[in-house]
Parts: structure tokens; C-alpha cells; sequence
């Protein structure tokens, strides 16, 4: 083998490595597209979670403010229903007495 054809097995050799390089950079360059595709999903996904987690927040505080007005006004409706039910068994013993 003379210098002229190692310089051309070097040259050829080059080339291969450099197109590997070139094709290695571009599926790096896909992956990466495919991870800041995957990161916006999670990013999208995780704006949601915090989206339904605040509604759901707002609507356990509403059924807690239900709740507590409930609480505070049954004492008054069973006080009411009682002298109601009291007062029909007044009218009622009276009539058929």
C-alpha cells in the first residue's frame, strides 16, 4: 500500500465517521424533540391536575359552607316542626273531645 491510497482509506475512513456524527447529531435531534414534546404533555397534564385540584377545593368549601349553615339551622326547623306537630294534637284533641 503507497501513501496515495492510505490517504485515501483515511479520507473515506472520515467521511464515514463524520456521516455517522451527522446522522448521530440528527436522532439526537429527534429524541430531543420527541423529550420537549413529552415534557409540554406533562407540563399540560400537570395544569390540569392543579386546574380540577382548585375546583374540587372550591367545592369541598361550598359543601362545608352548606354544611355548617345546615347544622346551624336544623335546631330552629325541629323546634318549629315540634310545636307545629303540638299545636295540630291541641287542635285535634279539641275538635274530638
Amino acid at each position: 500500500m503507497n501513501d496515495k491510497e492510505e490517504f485515501e482509506q483515511i479520507k473515506r475512513l472520515l467521511g464515514e465517521i463524520t456521516d455517522n456524527q451527522k446522522a448521530q447529531l440528527e436522532l439526537h435531534a429527534e429524541s430531543l424533540s420527541i423529550q420537549k414534546q413529552q415534557f409540554q404533555v406533562f407540563v399540560e397534564q400537570q395544569e390540569k391536575t392543579q386546574r380540577i385540584q382548585e375546583r374540587a377545593e372550591a367545592i369541598q368549601e361550598r359543601s362545608a359552607q352548606i354544611l355548617n349553615f345546615a347544622r346551624r339551622f336544623f335546631p330552629f326547623v325541629l323546634a318549629a316542626i315540634v310545636l307545629l306537630l303540638g299545636y295540630v294534637t291541641w287542635l285535634l284533641w279539641r275538635i274530638l273531645r
